[in-house]
C-alpha cells in the first residue's frame, strides 16, 4: 500500500530508524517543497580525470537516493534543475550526451520511481527534444500520473524567466486584462501551476546563485549552498541541509510572534 504524501516511506532507511530522524533533525518542520540546482558534475570529474561526460552520468545515477532521502523524510515535492534553457549554448557533444542522459534516467529509474508511488512530471520545453525522447517522457509521465507519494519535477530546457514570459503570453492569448492580473493568476500560468513554492532551494559544488531557476516561485525560499559536488552529495548532505531549513526562522516579510513583543505595549 502506498504512503500518503508528507509521510515517511520505506524507500531508503528502515521505519524504525526513520521515526526517530524525521522530526528532530529539522525542529519538526519539513519543506513541502524542495527545489535542487544540481551542480559540479563536470568539476566533478575533471577532478578525477575523467571526461566531463562521466560526471554527468554520475550526477545522473546519483538523483536516486537523493530522491529516496527526501521522500523518506516526507517532503511531498522534489524539483530538479537537469538543463536550462541557456545549456542549449554549451557544446554540442555535451548537449548531445545530457540528452542522451535524460534517457537513461527514465530507463534506469522508471520502474523504481513507479512502484514507490512517485508521480514524474516535466517542466520546461520538451518539444525542443527529439521525437523517441518526447514520447519516452510523455510515456513516463503517463504512467505514473496516479501516483500521490511525491511529485518528482525534472526540469529540462527550462528557464525562469522563459517561464514568466510564457505566463504572460499565455494570459495574453487568454484575453486577461490588466486590471485582472495578480500574483495568484501569474502563479496559475507557470509551469509550476497547482504546486505548493518551493521551501528550500538547494544548490550544489559552491557557487552561490539560482541562475534563472524558479526565479518567481522561489521569492521566499530558504536558499541552502554546499561545496559538494553533486555525484557526492548523499543521504547524510540531506539531512544536513534539511537540519539546516528547520533552524531557519521564515518571516514571509512579516515579524514573528517574538519580535513582535518589542512593540507591544506594556501592562499597567
Amino acid at each position: 500500500m502506498r504512503s500518503e504524501p508528507g509521510q515517511p516511506g520505506t524507500l531508503g532507511k528502515p521505519a524504525e530508524y526513520l521515526g526517530d530522524l524525521i522530526s528532530p533533525i529539522s525542529g519538526g518542520r519539513i519543506p513541502r517543497h524542495v527545489a535542487i540546482i544540481m551542480d559540479g558534475n563536470g568539476r566533478w570529474a575533471t577532478q578525477r580525470g575523467l571526461p566531463r561526460a562521466a560526471g554527468h552520468r554520475a550526477g545522473t545515477e546519483n538523483i536516486r537516493r537523493v530522491i529516496e532521502r527526501f521522500a523518506d523524510h516526507g517532503v511531498q515535492y522534489l524539483t530538479l534543475y537537469a538543463f536550462s534553457t541557456e545549456n542549449w549554448n554549451r557544446p554540442q557533444r555535451e548537449v548531445r550526451a545530457l540528452i542522451r542522459l535524460l534517457r537513461y534516467f527514465i530507463r534506469r529509474e522508471l520502474d523504481n520511481l513507479h512502484r514507490n508511488g512517485i508521480r514524474l512530471q516535466m517542466l520546461g520545453h520538451i518539444e525542443t527534444l527529439p521525437e523517441w525522447l518526447q514520447q519516452q517522457v510523455r510515456d513516463a509521465i503517463a504512467l505514473t500520473r496516479e501516483n500521490d507519494r511525491m511529485v518528482l519535477n525534472i526540469c529540462f530546457s527550462y528557464g525562469g524567466r522563459d517561464d514568466i514570459v510564457m505566463a504572460i503570453r499565455g494570459m495574453l492569448a487568454d484575453g486577461v486584462r490588466a486590471e485582472e492580473v495578480t500574483e495568484e493568476l501569474v502563479s496559475r500560468y507557470l509551469m509550476t501551476a497547482g504546486m505548493p513554492d518551493p521551501d528550500l532551494v538547494i544548490r550544489t559544488a559552491g557557487e552561490q546563485r539560482i541562475s534563472n531557476f524558479l526565479l518567481w516561485q522561489s521569492a521566499y525560499a530558504e536558499l541552502y549552498f554546499t561545496d559538494t559536488y553533486w555525484p557526492d552529495f548523499g543521504r547524510e548532505d540531506t539531512d544536513i541541509a534539511l537540519a539546516e531549513y528547520g533552524r531557519r526562522k521564515r518571516k514571509f516579510g512579516g515579524l514573528l510572534e517574538e519580535d513582535l513583543e518589542a512593540f507591544r505595549e506594556p501592562s499597567s
